[in-house]
């Protein structure tokens, strides 16, 4: 081998263990890696020999058993032709995470890291602010309906998430929800009462600001569906929309503006945050 690198220099990273729960991003980069491998008239065993990694790793990579580090994607750019599919396709990576939907991921991603979260729903409790309960009110109504294993790592998955309001307390987290989701009695009296408490409780944290979009508004600058938007520790800004069976991250700076337009208008339309409070103390007495 060149400068006397074998099969076995390749780095710990793409060496671990498989993916526990492979994305469809891993999956599409892997049968990539293997059209273009195969298009070049290469065995897997001699793909291998050229990128330096066993072949082990390079079939658990077209697999989408394995994340591909970045030796790897340069090492197979370069044996495929340089033609810039693999370093393109790479950037949109991301690894399977039981409990959260498969479009969610990379957005879960970038909450971790990101310095400002701003959350509009006309659906249920936005995430972040779920109770136990009505995490499992949600899973016990999944149609078709979860297994028990499933339904426990959703509830896990999503409890974790919400630390992320008190382990990063110089992130900013808005919420703008609509009434009518606190109307709905999703579990029982018990789980709303239960929900709002929590929101109550969370919305006394520095950080977190909650305000309700009251039903009789005449105005509403957010009609076209919920959004979620964050901004980077460089101050780009990303977006988030989610429908049925998909969800969409995005980049776009024209879009990303348009979107944050939207939501600074909503916010102005939405109750204050103290008469959002006392709109839940209402709420929550009365059931």
């Amino acid at each position: 081998m060149t400068n006397g690198a074998g099969v076995n220099d390749e780095p710990a990273v793409c060496e671990g263990e498989r993916e526990p729960d492979p994305s469809d991003s891993l999956r599409t980069f892997g049968a990539v890696v293997q059209a273009l491998r195969e298009n070049a008239g290469l065995s897997r065993a001699e793909f291998a020999e050229r990128v330096r990694f066993s072949k082990h790793t390079v079939e658990s990579v077209e697999l989408g058993r394995r994340m591909p580090d970045e030796a790897f994607v340069e090492r197979a750019e370069e044996a495929t032709g340089n033609t810039g599919a693999l370093r393109k396709s790479a950037r949109f990576l991301t690894r399977g995470e039981a409990g959260l939907a498969a479009w969610f991921r990379r957005w879960a991603r970038l909450e971790r890291v990101a310095v400002s979260l701003c959350t509009y729903e006309c659906r249920l409790v936005p995430g972040l602010l779920q109770s136990e309960g009505y995490v499992r009110a949600l899973c016990e109504n999944e149609i078709p309906p979860l297994s028990d294993d499933a339904l426990e790592t959703t509830v896990q998955v999503r409890m974790e998430r919400q630390q992320l309001l008190r382990e990063r307390p110089n992130t900013t987290f808005d919420f703008v929800i609509e009434e009518a989701v606190f109307m709905r009695r999703l579990g029982g009296t018990d789980v709303t009462a239960e929900q709002l408490d929590l929101i109550l409780e969370l919305s006394s944290l520095r950080n977190v600001t909650v305000q309700v979009m009251p039903a009789n508004s005449e105005q509403h600058a957010c009609l076209s569906g919920p959004v979620r938007l964050l901004e980077m520790p460089d101050g780009r800004w990303r977006a988030y929309s989610e429908g049925q069976e998909n969800g969409r991250l995005i980049a776009d700076p024209k879009e990303v503006s348009r979107i944050h337009m939207r939501y600074a208008r909503l916010r102005s339309q939405a109750l204050s945050p103290k008469d959002s409070m006392s709109l839940l103390v209402r709420i929550r007495g009365a059931l």
